[in-house]
């Protein structure tokens, strides 16, 4: 093989080979999910307008191995919410959520739209429920109405107007310490729930047995009044002292 020759074909297996190599580029979750094993729902998220600003939080759990998380939208929330090719890529970086064990996507749609949010797990893509926004017809609700029974010692009871706002689902509930570490993570469909009490308790993300509360240390309470189209109605915040 004379020079022109070997360099010709050197050239056309070097283009060949970077172009099998590149990553493949895609808009849409349809085009990402397209020959890929998906499982809807298998990825717990939620949605909220930001206490002091129009900013949207979307919330999520990432699951130990979780990969290549992103969050997809649609143009508006008028489009059919399980057709894939209505949810564009959204570029996004999540921040860390209770010191990383929930994080967010922070984003300032003008509209309100669809949202979902994806990782890749054992192989397959990871798909949560779809998300309604609803900043504007039904921007999140910020308080600390949080009734707190301490009737038992160590394991506080707290209780929270049932339904305040309309359209809950469930409630999420978490328990942490003034580091802002995670103690505990639960849902239950009650407007109530003991720490550490599950007997109530639907659906638990908490790792392991949480540990006990130390009486005259304060930790903080943290609820999210979630609706059927995983939009956070509510949201309570209050500090306490274990008793």
């Amino acid at each position: 093989m004379n020079l022109m020759k070997f360099v010709i074909v050197l050239l056309f297996v070097a283009s060949c080979s970077k172009s099998d190599d590149a990553p493949f580029v895609y808009n849409t979750l349809e085009e990402y999910a397209n020959n890929r094993t998906t499982e809807m729902g298998a990825v717990i998220a939620c949605a909220a307008k930001e206490e002091s600003t129009n900013a949207i939080l979307t919330f999520f759990y990432p699951e130990e191995g979780a990969s290549n998380i992103q969050c997809f939208e649609t143009e508006d929330a008028t489009v059919a919410n399980d057709d894939f090719g209505n949810y564009t890529r959204v570029n996004l970086n999540s921040s860390p959520f209770f010191n990383g064990y929930l994080r967010f996507f922070t984003s300032s749609p003008s509209i309100e739209k669809w949202i979902v949010v994806t990782f890749e797990l054992d192989g397959e893509i990871k798909i949560s429920n779809p998300i309604r926004t609803r900043q504007l017809s039904k921007p999140t609700v910020w308080n600390d109405a949080v009734t707190i029974d301490h009737e038992t010692p160590l394991m506080p009871k707290f209780s929270w107007e049932a339904n305040a706002l309309g359209d809950n689902a469930i409630y999420f509930q978490v328990i942490s310490n003034t580091q802002n570490n995670l103690l505990s993570g639960t849902y239950t469909h009650e407007n109530q729930f003991q720490y550490y009490d599950t007997s109530n308790v639907v659906l638990n993300i908490t790792e392991g047995t949480p540990p006990e509360l130390t009486d005259d240390l304060e930790y903080n309470f943290t609820l999210m009044d979630v609706s059927l189209d995983n939009w956070v109605n509510l949201v309570i915040r209050k500090p306490f002292m274990a008793q």
